[in-house]
C-alpha cells in the first residue's frame, strides 16, 4: 500500500507545480480603405518622399500599446498583441499606397527607392492605441508635414486627432476601429495638401 501511495504524491505534486500554457501570439496588420475620390489630375507634379514616421519608445515597437479611460496617462502595451511591422514603418507605407490610389502626385515612393523626390512628408505618431473603458475606444494622433525638398520650405503642417469607439473591448476589435481612424486621417490630410 505504501509503494503505490508514493507514486500517487509524486505525480499530484508535480501537477500542482505545472504552469498553465503561454499564450500564442497574435499579429495585426493595418488596412486601409482606398481614397472615396481620386483626384482626376496629380496636385503635384513631380515626386514625393515619404520617410518612415518617429515615435516615442513604446509607440515604435511591436507590441500593440493601450491605455484606460480612468488613467489617459499611463500607457502600456500587451505581451501577445502584436504588429507584424513596427508602426513607423507600418503608417508610413500605408499613407504612401493611400497617397498613390489618391493620384495626389505624379510619384509616391520611399526613401529606400532613392529617387530625387522634389517633395518630402514627415509623419509623427503621438498615439496610436487601444483605449480600455466603457466604452471601448481608440485613439490616432498624427502629425504630418510637407516639405520642398530642394529648399526645405515648409509647405504645410498641421496635427490629426480622431478618436473613435470600437465595435467592443478586444484587440481585434480596436484593430479595425484604428483602420478606420488612420483612414479618416490620411483623408483629411490629402484634402488639405491637395489645396496648398
Amino acid at each position: 500500500m505504501k509503494k503505490s501511495f508514493l507514486p500517487l504524491m509524486l505525480l499530484l505534486s508535480l501537477a500542482a507545480c505545472s504552469q498553465p500554457p503561454v499564450p500564442g501570439d497574435h499579429f495585426y496588420r493595418l488596412r486601409l480603405a482606398p481614397p472615396e475620390r481620386p483626384l482626376a489630375n496629380p496636385r503635384f507634379k513631380g515626386t514625393i518622399e515619404i520617410d518612415r514616421f518617429v515615435a516615442d519608445g513604446l509607440t515604435a515597437k511591436l507590441s500593440i500599446v493601450y491605455s484606460t479611460g480612468d488613467r489617459p496617462l499611463e500607457v502600456k502595451s500587451y505581451h501577445y498583441h502584436l504588429w507584424t511591422d513596427p508602426p513607423v514603418i507600418m503608417l508610413r507605407d500605408q499613407l504612401v499606397g493611400y497617397l498613390r490610389a489618391a493620384k495626389v502626385a505624379s510619384k509616391v515612393v520611399t526613401p529606400e527607392m532613392r529617387v530625387g523626390a522634389d517633395y518630402v512628408v514627415i509623419g509623427k505618431i503621438n498615439r496610436l492605441e487601444k483605449v480600455v473603458g466603457s466604452p471601448a475606444k481608440v485613439a490616432v494622433e498624427l502629425e504630418l508635414s510637407l516639405s520642398q525638398r530642394t529648399d526645405g520650405k515648409l509647405l504645410f503642417l498641421d496635427t490629426y486627432r480622431v478618436v473613435t469607439v470600437s465595435e467592443n473591448g478586444t484587440v481585434g476589435a480596436a484593430v479595425k476601429a484604428l483602420n478606420k481612424a488612420l483612414g479618416k486621417v490620411y483623408a483629411s490630410f490629402t484634402a488639405d495638401i491637395s489645396k496648398i
